[in-house]
């Protein structure tokens, strides 16, 4: 176990704090389809058997969904084909991603130590809710902060919602010394839930990968005593693919929000992943070999896991922690980044010798690369 700790630079963000939550409702992914083919009133057993394929493969164990019998019961056209049902789930979803958001924080500034009237800033991400005004208003005034707290919103980023919300709020802590800044990400499936129907085959996929839950980080620069810092956000980069706007196409309509997703995608990001981490590691000196890293990248999936894996030749355990996070709560879009850096917070702080730097990776709708190197403080 790692005994000694490095010192934050001066004036650079650093995770101070990490949470989750997640809806009560846990499916082990051995139970799905024959739950997701009953509440959908479905008896097609071709689109059962591709659905219960579509599970073995994800590599997913258990995921945690808001969508329950009660809901089912209130709400029966959510399982009916072709319902205007879009302001019955945004009901639903409004309400479970702020309480699950709540849920999250509290429990990050249980870990911080420190009272929420001392948080001076609130970035909050979800690609599930519309409403004005938006979740970050309601979860201020669920948590009590302070009314002049300096509020930013992300809507519909998808999957790198969550390494955005780093980029920003590692921004803001830099450029305001002394701020505190509390990010929250929460997502929730109800938007996308329908019935199997065969020109919609990516829903299976989306039946199969994506579970619900929320997650919180406190991110500050310059720790006071009381703090315990254990990575550091040390540089940021967003880049776009230009024309690949369409491979992640989501569509909002009046039964709810439609995915369709390019057979081309893990190719698309095989393509540029490797000029994109260089990019990264540049700033952190004499790295060259991608082993010198430890790696939290976003697990939209395991074919994009293994091709990053394969393309980037890194060593079987370098994404232990994404495939972890993966197998343990699905695809929660945003908020799985976080997941995944808390498992590597622990993995780091157990190795005998643990290395200092890494990178964060998250790809989305754009095609759209998110990235942060860190330094781990641990």
């Amino acid at each position: 176990m790692s005994t000694t700790r490095r010192l934050p630079t001066p004036g650079k963000a650093t995770v101070l704090a990490l949470g989750k939550a997640f809806p009560s409702q846990l499916i082990p992914q051995d139970c799905l389809v024959e739950g997701f083919f009953r509440d959908t009133n479905c008896a097609d057993s071709a689109m059962k058997e591709k659905l219960a394929r579509l599970c073995k493969t994800t590599t997913v164990k258990t995921r945690y969904t808001v969508m329950s019998k009660e809901i089912l019961d209130k709400y029966p056209e959510l399982a009916r084909e072709g319902s205007a049902t879009i302001s019955q789930r945004l009901t639903i979803a409004n309400e479970a991603v702020t309480e699950m958001a709540k849920e999250a924080s509290l429990a990050c500034f249980k870990q911080w130590g420190r009272p929420a009237e001392d948080i001076t800033h609130v970035v909050y991400v979800s690609s599930s809710e519309i409403r004005l005004p938006g979740g970050d208003l309601f979860l201020a005034s669920e948590l009590g902060l302070r009314n002049d707290v300096n509020r930013v919103m992300l809507y519909f980023l998808g999957c790198y919602g969550g390494v955005t919300g780093l980029r920003i709020a590692k921004d803001i802590a830099e450029n305001n010394p002394g701020s505190r800044v509390l990010l929250t990400t929460s997502e929730t499936t109800i938007l996308g839930f329908r019935p199997p129907n065969k020109s919609r085959p990516y829903d299976l996929v989306g039946a199969a990968l994506f579970g619900d839950g929320a997650a919180a980080a406190i991110i500050g620069a310059d720790p006071i005593s009381g703090e315990s810092p254990f990575m550091e956000l040390s540089y940021a980069v967003q880049q776009f693919l230009p024309g690949t706007q369409n491979v992640i196409d989501g569509r909002l309509t009046e039964e709810g929000i439609n995915f369709k997703l390019g057979r081309d995608l893990p190719q698309k990001i095989d393509d540029n992943i490797e000029a994109f981490c260089k990019k990264l590691m540049e700033k952190a000196g004499k790295l060259e070999d991608f082993n010198d890293l430890f790696w939290a990248v976003h697990p939209g999936g395991p074919a994009i896991l293994n091709r990053l894996e394969a393309t980037l030749k890194l060593k079987g355990e370098k994404l232990d922690c994404s495939r972890r996070a993966l197998m343990d709560f699905g695809n929660v879009s945003s908020n799985t980044i976080i997941y995944v850096m808390e498992y590597m917070r622990d993995e780091l702080m157990n190795k005998e010798k643990s290395e200092e730097w890494g990178l964060a990776l998250a790809f989305g709708p754009g095609i759209t690369f998110e990235g942060i190197l860190l330094r781990s403080l641990n």
